[in-house]
């Protein structure tokens, strides 16, 4: 930055011991004495727990505590082998849980990486490059086009400055910066003369003091609100704790119950008190916290084919509860693409077709014709003007290595210089080519007093200089005396003038950001912006996304609601809601302002018609989260920006963009949208119910299962039978035939219907819809049959050995018929569709062949202690297993 802009002292230090000659910025030893006083230009450590700690809170679910509890009395009573399966499952679990919730560590460190590492400061009267992190207030700092600021800073001088704020408050348009009250300390978001911590210079120069680092700064005021936000267990996490205090209550009842009878059969204490132990942990389904994770990581991996990324494994069930969807506007409903729609001519109105920066679109006139740079001279000058006045760049075309797909050209400057370049190459102009012929001399930049930016160029006949205009309507239109029409320029008559006038108010009622336009063919050098001739009007938007639209309506089909929360001026975003489907007639809008002014009760109340909030600030969003949260909702917000973050991690389920979203939000995120496509987002929603209803589908089949095995056991002995199952083929059921097929009934495809049903309700019971009742029938025809097979090969004149294996062969057989009655609550076993989930015959047809390698092969013949069955005694065995599916239908629904 030249020395001219600081002509004069700005530095003012804090506590001046004797009159000195000025100096620009601190000495070396100011800054040290500073930096003691306010610390480092940093943001604040979040309360991090140590490696071991997250680790050992994987052992605090109940489910957990007894898995643990019954792997110590399985090891007591010598039931070594359950002992060790359930460790290993409990371990596994364990460490899967801790590489998650170590992930979301980083929040903090990524916010810390969005401030900039380097700094250009003046020390010692020099400028110099220093860390970031060594600003203390006082420090006057350079500012140019490119740089991101490093803190908090009052502008003492500028030229032409404009800064790139949407990382705090989500507005998509660069805002004009100007020097004010130099002394100004106060950092409050949205003041003309403050440089906040992480925003862009996209325009101009600067010199600017330092008035807030670290904690202090905007930046740092967000670090604060992330590190005051509790994580919540999700939906599914309370309901598996709903789980296991139900099974634990099974388990303790069955012991008592086991023991009770058999003392009062007069058998010994001890023993019977070590059976009632033995049943209860067969009651324990140890392979459901291995079943849960496994099905989410395969949940997890089908929705990172489709563009989201995952972080928490459970966020994946909470987004299928979602009801209510907060959004941000920019990046997230639009493009963040500014696009001119419409423009205005003497010639006549012309709309614009295509969306960001696709040069595919073309000029339509108001008779419906596509129009270019050949059939409108107004026209052409209109576009050549805005290509003129705008030190953007955009790859050139289909050649360039910067174009990508789509015709999607990459960009370089102000997002809205770069739009009227687009528009420019839609009308058939090439920008690179116009500014060859018009060399421009000079330029004087816009700020926002003038509110104008003019450029001379050279006449390429050699007839002297020319100057174009652009800038605000009322600005250009006070500069301007005659309009340039197709048969030349004329005068500017007040008929036009107000014609004018009232076709820029007609476009700015439609939310769209106005510019004029203007030129004047022989410019004097002293003057070059007065007595212009008026071109036109250019009206453009940052449009919503087509997907985003499609995406919306999906989700109103599934009825879940879409909020949109944004920064921008309530009349825009209320534009674009409604483009984008979000707003509709009963829909109400609501400003940061009105929000100050309400209690929490009365933001709730107006929460429930709100469709849009607008201009609101960091703490704002948090408010909404919160409401919709306390009114019962599971609150989805999606965000891009460091602005976003605390809503994002306050939030249910938080959504972050993967392409626009900055670290801070990705990492304060459940899951990152890869595409930055709401569309994404509806995927992924419709995964999570259908992973809801999967996990409710093996939670039915283990239970079931579960309860079959303890009502054999329990009722053989209170029946004063043998030992119907021995340890070891109880174990042999729960680990092959109860855990593989209950994984592929985890991955059973996400039916349409998931998607046509009302979000659950927070506090829905996990057993809800009948599932106990079903479970427990279930579990007693399993139970029953299997007892029938063990006293029926024993009355017809077989072993002990055979009846234990025809038992075994009838509890694993009737499970796995079971299996499909569980891939529909309302179906059964006839009507269900069996091949549409290819890995669950492929898990029924390896446990069926387990279970024949443990009947026919002599070594597992003898792990297992049991003996090959006779033609006679599989089709009893089978018979009676397929009589369990049958009474089903005819007993429960």
């Amino acid at each position: 930055m030249s020395q001219s802009i600081l002509e004069r002292d700005y530095t003012e230090s804090p506590a001046p011991q004797r009159a000195e000659p000025p100096k620009i910025g601190l000495s070396s030893e100011q800054a040290a004495e500073l930096r003691q006083k306010y610390g480092a230009n940093s943001l604040a450590s979040e309360r991090k727990a140590r490696p071991l700690r997250i680790f050992m809170g994987q052992f605090k679910d109940v489910m957990v505590m007894i898995l643990i509890i019954a792997s110590a009395v399985s090891a007591f009573i010598g039931e070594y082998y359950d002992a060790l399966t359930i460790i290993i499952i409990v371990v596994l679990n364990a460490v899967l849980g801790f590489v998650q919730e170590y992930r979301t560590e980083k929040t903090l460190l990524a916010l810390k990486n969005m401030a900039a590492p380097m700094a250009k400061a003046y020390r010692d009267g020099h400028l110099t490059v220093i860390p970031a992190s060594e600003l203390v207030p006082g420090d006057v700092i350079s500012l140019e086009a490119g740089d991101k600021a490093a803190a908090d800073s009052v502008i003492l001088s500028a030229k032409g400055l404009m800064a790139d704020e949407s990382v705090l408050t989500g507005e998509s348009v660069p805002v004009s910066k100007t020097a004010g009250n130099t002394r100004d300390t106060d950092n409050s978001l949205g003041k003309p003369n403050i440089i906040y911590s992480g925003s862009i210079i996209t325009k101009g120069t600067a010199a600017a003091r330092v008035i807030a680092t670290g904690v202090n700064a905007q930046m740092g005021r967000i670090s604060g609100m992330l590190t005051d936000i509790d994580e919540e267990e999700t939906p599914l996490q309370k309901r598996l704790g709903e789980l296991g205090k139900v099974v634990a209550v099974i388990c303790l009842v069955v012991c008592v119950i086991v023991a009770g009878a058999g003392i009062l059969k007069g058998e010994p204490v001890f023993d019977m008190l070590m059976t009632g132990i033995t049943i209860a942990i067969a009651a324990i389904p140890e392979g459901l916290p291995a079943t849960v994770t496994i099905a989410l990581a395969l949940a997890v991996s089908r929705m990172l084919k489709q563009n989201a990324l995952v972080h928490k494994l459970h966020s994946v069930e909470t987004l299928g509860c979602t009801s209510v969807i907060c959004t941000d506007k920019t990046g997230t409903i639009t493009e963040n693409k500014m696009t001119v729609k419409k423009a205005y001519t003497h010639s006549g109105d012309y709309e614009f077709s295509g969306q960001g920066y696709r040069v595919s679109g073309r000029i339509t006139s108001s008779k419906g014709e596509s129009e270019n740079i050949k059939s409108s001279a107004v026209l052409r000058e209109l576009l050549r003007c805005g290509v003129l006045c705008s030190n953007a760049d955009i790859s050139d075309d289909a050649g360039d290595e910067r174009t990508i797909a789509g015709n999607e050209r990459v960009i370089a400057g102000d997002p809205t210089e770069a739009a009227l370049l687009i528009a420019a190459a839609k009308g058939g102009m090439n920008h690179n080519a116009e500014r060859m012929a018009y060399k421009r001399i000079d330029e004087l930049p816009f700020d926002s007093d003038v509110r104008r930016m003019t450029v001379i160029v050279k006449d390429p006949s050699g007839q002297g200089m020319m100057s174009y205009c652009k800038g605000a309507a009322d600005v250009i239109l006070e500069r301007c005396s005659h309009i340039l029409t197709e048969s030349g320029i004329k005068e500017l008559s007040y008929s036009v003038r107000k014609e004018i006038s009232d076709k820029c108010g007609e476009m700015s009622s439609e939310a769209l950001r106005v510019l004029a336009f203007a030129y004047c063919p022989k410019a004097s050098k002293n003057s070059p912006d007065s007595g212009m001739v008026f071109l036109g009007l250019m009206g453009m938007t940052d449009p919503p996304r087509e997907e985003a639209k499609k995406a919306v309506r999906l989700c109103r089909s599934a009825r879940i609601r879409t909020v949109m929360i944004t920064g921008d001026h309530k009349n825009t975003a209320a534009a674009v809601a409604r483009q984008a489907g979000i707003l509709t007639g009963e829909g109400r809008v609501i400003t940061g302002e009105e929000m100050s002014k309400m209690t929490d009760r009365e933001l709730e109340n107006a929460a429930r018609d709100a469709s849009v909030f607008a201009r609101v600030s960091p703490a704002d969003k948090l408010r909404i989260v919160r409401a919709y949260k306390r009114l019962g909702h599971i609150v989805t917000m999606t965000g891009d920006g460091v602005n976003d973050a605390p809503a994002v991690k306050e939030a249910d389920i938080g959504v972050a963009m993967g392409i626009t979203g900055t670290d801070v939000t990705r990492e304060a995120a459940d899951m990152v949208l890869l595409d930055d496509n709401f569309a994404t987002l509806v995927s992924a929603v419709e995964q999570g119910r259908g992973i809801y209803a999967n996990i409710r589908k093996f939670v039915r089949y283990l239970l079931s299962c579960n309860i079959g095995e303890v009502l054999t056991m329990f009722l053989g002995i209170v029946m004063g039978m043998p030992m119907v199952l021995l340890p070891a083929q109880i174990l042999l059921v729960n680990l092959v035939t109860d855990g593989l097929p209950a994984v592929a009934l985890g991955v059973e495809p996400c039916g349409e219907e998931n998607m046509k049903m009302p979000p659950r309700k927070k506090d829905e019971s996990f057993f809800s819809g009948g599932l106990m009742f079903r479970i427990v029938f279930r579990g007693i025809l399993i139970g029953i049959c299997t007892l029938a097979c063990f006293t029926v090969m024993l009355r017809t004149g077989g072993s002990l050995a055979a009846a234990r294996t025809g038992a075994l062969a009838t509890l694993v057989m009737s499970q796995l018929f079971h299996v499909f009655e569980c891939k529909s609550e309302t179906g059964n076993i006839f009507t269900v569709p069996y091949f549409n989930n290819v890995r669950l015959i492929l898990a029924v047809l390896f446990s069926v062949a387990v279970l024949a390698a443990a009947i026919y092969i002599p070594f597992l013949q003898m792990v297992f202690t049991t003996v090959p069955l006779t033609g006679e005694q599989l089709l009893i065995a089978a018979g009676l297993a397929f009589a369990a599916p049958l009474l089903q239908c005819f007993g429960a629904k």
